[in-house]
């Protein structure tokens, strides 16, 4: 047994550390709270698992004095690491996140709950203490702020004595000693006893026997990560590692990586390192994919720096070498070659390099298609901007000189001058095809994308392709063809905008087609501007309500304390290498990194393959209200909170609370028969919460509700919640506030006439 003011100790000493292999802090404020209202209460909250060890034994992550013994923390980082956040006011040395999980916690002496700051709650009333000052200054600073409350001094510093005595609570120790006990085997243990989060991954097991061996592996590997991040590339290490285990050994297991020595692997991430430069340079400069968005197939990276490795000089032989290259590389991403058994394909793929280069890699990736590299009009008639076309309709603006439509300016940075920014344009706009009742997946198709500069697009606005197409025609011949747009008048009308899809979807896959064959003859034309530089590209998401819902969405996780995901994301059968899924968002470690399974939020259930995302162990939501329910849920859980209450309503008659309850009874019914919405969710609230309940807690919510974007798709935003709450009828059922937020949805969308 050791007390935790002991723990702490260690940790200031260097004595208690953690080992290279393990994760970095992931844990939430609400964990955090739950924790320290455990500790509070006196429940259980777990032992310790720590790995008695000599210095030469493990690579630790932190300050490590001495060469006497260490102990390594393997089960009870996140809890160590909250307390010694709490109690000394600054993480450990070992730390590695994002410390405002722990900053700023306060005790309410008069309820005993913990929260953290909020200004407007706490500002001015001393019940709620500083924990953190608490632990570091002792209660002196605190009796003086309690005289006004002399009827309940004694209980309140009672109460501040039992949260300083925490420093006293003693942790079970388990220890692992023993000269047996190496990083194979600790990493075993390790995994065992990690059951409640992810096992160590087999990069993970790699690189802790890496840096066993060379403790800065890790961190020099960050730095090469973080270089390519500012140049808008994002990375992983087991992705970095996978490179170097491909130029050190030849080889895609990692467990290769097992006889590389130290210096070996040292010289291989160096060159690993200028191969990926190498490659990012001609993808970004020859192909013009210079941004993380547009960057495909990045496991097809780690064989051409295998095939690089291989070629003298460490790098192309020349331009038409480079051009094959490239060619081989877009193939293999857009037809998700390294999708399925990533492992499998790499090593078939190392094989073919040694053998026959280049060549062999072509002549494979033919044969891997049944002898079809062709690029077909159905192959753009995918959606979002994650679908693998959406890069490949980028390449063709970068490298065939379309022009825009404002303008008539070729789109390279070098001609645009300071205008140098582009934007995602929908040709036909979002409005109008759902006002013409297109759904979701027709109106962000691939082929209803094109690239102009943020000046023409706000000029364009919401007008149809039969206004501004002539007009820009008109103004500069060819500048419609430059952005393949088919010449048809007729194909720009709006009821002829699956015609217009089809017919774009030709001319484009003829473009595809025409240029990558060039690439592999030598023959692709180099712009007379030489290397392509890179320019911003924005999103035209401006007055679209799916993507404020997401963005409050990942905002409102974030402020919980979960991870970023990745928007916008194929997800592919790891077998098959097919499309499941274009996830609008998706966290592939979880909401919480190394903690559950990877969860997929899909808005388009009906053209993704559900059944299988779910076998191969995905958690799917299919609405943006479900995941925020469940993330909210778990906080709580976490937390040890009961479900907060709902704040009561305004005094209001009997009989406007019943003709408020039949008007959303209405809501729903009108939904469905006028706007063929059938709002499930909404009406299992009605059922549990009843109907004020439920528009409070709508309004509450930081994103705008499933409901309300799928009736702004449909132009019905008369038939939303928020349209009920404004109506004067109703205004004495609800705050102020709460008519405000209503009121700000239905502006923000454009619908003004709920809040006239």
């Amino acid at each position: 047994m050791a007390t935790l003011s002991v723990l702490l100790h260690q940790i200031d000493d260097g004595t208690v550390l953690l080992p290279e292999f393990q994760r970095g802090y992931v844990w939430t404020r609400d964990q955090v709270r739950g924790l320290m209202r455990s500790l509070y209460r006196g429940y259980p909250v777990g032992g310790l698992l720590l790995w008695a060890t000599e210095p030469e034994m493990a690579s630790v992550r932190g300050a490590a004095t001495g060469g006497g013994v260490r102990l390594l923390l393997l089960d009870g980082q996140q809890r160590i690491t909250s307390l010694y956040g709490i109690m000394r006011g600054k993480p450990p040395a070992f730390f590695d996140g994002d410390p405002s999980a722990f900053t700023g916690l306060r005790f309410n002496v008069e309820d005993e709950t913990f929260e953290f700051y909020g200004p407007a709650k706490m500002r001015d009333d001393p019940r709620w203490v500083d924990v953190t000052r608490l632990f570091m200054e002792g209660l002196e600073p605190f009796i003086g702020a309690f005289a006004q409350h002399s009827d309940k001094f004694a209980t309140y510093i009672a109460r501040l004595n039992k949260l300083k005595n925490l420093e006293n609570r003693e942790f079970h120790e388990e220890k692992i000693t023993g000269p047996d006990k190496n990083v194979d085997v600790v990493v075993d243990i390790f995994n065992r006893v990690n059951s409640g989060g992810t096992a160590l991954s087999k990069g993970d097991l790699a690189l802790a026997k890496i840096c066993a061996q060379w403790a800065p592996a890790r961190q020099v590997m960050r730095d090469h990560l973080n270089e390519w991040q500012a140049k808008g590339f994002d990375f992983s290490l087991d992705w970095l590692l996978r490179n170097i285990t491909a130029v050190a050994t030849g080889r895609a297991v990692f467990t290769a990586l097992d006889t590389v020595t130290d210096t070996e692997f040292e010289t291989a991430l160096t060159r690993s390192v200028g191969y990926v430069n190498t490659l990012l340079g001609a993808v970004s400069g020859r192909l013009g994919l210079d941004h993380d968005q547009v960057l495909m197939g990045r496991y097809a990276i780690p064989v051409v720096s295998r095939l690089l490795h291989l070629t003298p000089g460490g790098t192309f032989l020349d331009s038409a070498h480079r051009d094959k290259v490239l060619f081989w590389y877009v193939h293999a991403a857009l037809w998700g070659r390294f999708a399925g058994s990533t492992e499998t394909i790499l090593a078939q793929d190392y094989d073919t390099v040694e053998r026959s280069g280049i060549d062999g890699l072509i002549a494979a990736l033919e044969r891997w298609r049944g002898g079809n590299l062709e690029v077909r009009p159905h192959d753009f008639e995918g959606s979002t901007r994650g679908s693998r076309f959406y890069p490949l309709l980028y390449m063709l603006t970068r490298v065939h000189g379309a022009r825009d439509f404002g303008s008539g300016l070729e789109l390279h940075a070098e001609m645009l001058g300071k205008l140098t920014s582009l934007q995602v344009h929908h040709i036909f706009p979002k409005a109008l095809l759902y006002k013409a009742g297109y759904d979701r997946v027709h109106v962000n198709a691939v082929a209803n994308f094109c690239f102009l500069t943020q000046n023409t697009n706000l000029a364009i606005g919401k007008r149809s392709p039969e206004d501004y197409f002539a007009e820009a025609e008109d103004k500069h011949p060819g500048v419609l063809a430059s952005q393949w747009i088919p010449m048809d008048p007729d194909l720009w009308r709006v009821d002829r905008y699956l015609d217009f899809l089809e017919a774009r979807r030709e001319l484009l896959a003829q473009a595809a087609q025409s240029f990558l064959t060039q690439l592999r003859d030598g023959a692709a034309p180099v712009e007379a501007v030489g290397e392509l530089r890179p320019v911003a590209v924005i999103a035209d998401e401006q007055d679209d309500v799916r993507a404020a819902q997401i963005k409050a969405m990942v905002e409102e996780l974030a402020r919980l304390g979960y991870a970023e995901p990745a928007l916008d994301s194929e997800i592919a059968d790891p077998v098959s290498g097919r499309a499941l899924a274009m996830a609008e968002a998706f966290w592939p470690d979880g909401l919480q990194p190394g903690q559950g399974k990877p969860v997929v939020l899909e808005l388009d259930p009906e053209v993704a393959d559900l059944p299988r995302l779910e076998e191969l162990g995905y958690e799917v939501f299919t609405s943006v209200d479900a995941l925020l329910g469940y993330a909210t849920r778990r906080n709580e859980t976490a937390a040890g909170d009961e479900q907060e209450p709902v704040a009561p309503p305004p005094t209001a008659s009997s009989g406007v609370h019943a003709e408020f309850d039949a008007a959303m009874r209405s809501v729903y019914d009108r939904a469905r028969s006028e706007a063929n919405y059938h709002a499930s969710y909404f009406l299992s609230m009605l059922a549990e919460h009843g109907s004020l309940a439920t528009a409070r807690r709508l309004l509450r919510s930081p994103a705008v509700s499933d409901g309300f974007a799928a009736l702004w798709e449909r132009g019905r935003l008369d038939l939303t919640v928020e349209a009920l709450v404004v109506q004067p009828r109703f205004a004495e059922l609800f705050t102020p506030a709460e008519t405000e937020v209503a009121r700000h949805r239905l502006e923000q969308f454009g619908w003004g006439a709920a809040v006239a």
